[in-house]
């Protein structure tokens, strides 16, 4: 299913929820996938919202999940795009929004520019699981069949994503020790462009993690994360967690986009299991510290 028009304003959602009515009462139980292919111009945010939003959708087919092609060797200049203030750039968005991101064409850039972009990428979402690939080619089991919205992968996710942040920041650390020299022409120019870099980079994307021991007062985090929604929910593309809940034997996990938000109790805490809650923001203009103290409020006081 092709949808060419990217800006998706209300008639193109409307297509879209009849598109999908229309191949489910056709062939309905006949299909494994539907795949939405939009324009790269498109914000994936009004797609995922219709899939919440519309009965009609909802009571059919579940969203599996987002996938972000990135051409590796044109990535920088859309990323660095000029935009008029307050409008967001869409390739930041794109990326923000993904459960996959197959970085493309890496066979045409050196491996410093590679590693310099997959960098960058990781800044903007490093929820993401990221695949590098020529010609497109990645297995189909990348892009069908994620679960990125199921609430019970996403305690797996969250804590999949911690282990692998902490294990990729060494690894950057020393290739970046290594590709210093190397690289100095790079910085040398970025630094020299420093008044472009104002106008040109979106530092307002970006993910946030925080990770705190303790059982949780689901009332003060029911009203925090409400009045987070109700505030900044244009800035919150998505959002994923778990936690550990008083009086509550299971782990509760959570996801939202925007201000859609899903959240029920999973698996249960094991005996000695360490009362761990996660969260992962992946938004704009995000205020870590604001963030790691309203979530860290909402600890029951020892």
């Amino acid at each position: 299913m092709m949808l060419n028009n990217g800006c998706l304003c209300c008639t193109v959602r409307g297509d879209l929820v009849r598109m999908i009515g229309e191949l489910v009462n056709k062939k309905k139980g006949r299909f494994d996938h539907i795949v939405i292919e939009t324009t790269g111009l498109a914000n994936p945010a009004p797609i995922i919202q219709t899939f919440y939003a519309e009965d009609v959708v909802f009571n059919d087919v579940k969203l599996d999940g987002v996938v972000t092609l990135v051409d590796a060797k044109h990535a920088r200049q859309h990323l660095d795009e000029v935009k008029p203030k307050g409008i967001v750039n869409e390739a930041v968005q794109q990326i923000a929004y993904a459960d996959r991101i197959i970085v493309n064409k890496i066979d045409l850039v050196k491996e410093p520019e590679v590693l310099s972009l997959v960098e960058r990428i990781r800044g903007i979402n490093h929820m993401a699981n990221l695949k590098r690939a020529e010609y497109g080619k990645v297995d189909l089991d990348y892009v069908l069949g994620i679960g990125g919205f199921d609430l019970e992968r996403i305690e797996s996710a969250v804590a999949e994503k911690s282990h692998e942040d902490h294990a990729e920041h060494d690894h950057e650390h020393h290739e970046h020790e290594n590709e210093h020299d190397h690289d100095h022409h790079h910085h040398h120019d970025h630094d020299h462009d420093h008044h472009a870099h104002d106008h040109t980079h979106d530092p307002g994307v970006s993910s946030v993690s925080i990770v705190c021991e303790g059982e949780m007062d689901l009332e003060k985090a029911d009203m925090w994360l409400g009045n987070l929604l109700l505030e900044h929910s244009e800035d919150i593309y998505r959002m994923k967690g778990l936690l550990s809940v008083s009086g509550m034997p299971q782990r509760f996990v959570f996801q939202g986009v925007h201000d859609i938000f899903q959240g029920s109790p999973e698996r249960m805490w094991e005996p000695n299991e360490p009362r761990i809650n996660k969260i992962v923001f992946i938004g704009r203009n995000l205020n870590k510290e604001e963030l790691d103290k309203g979530f860290k409020d909402c600890l029951l006081k020892k």
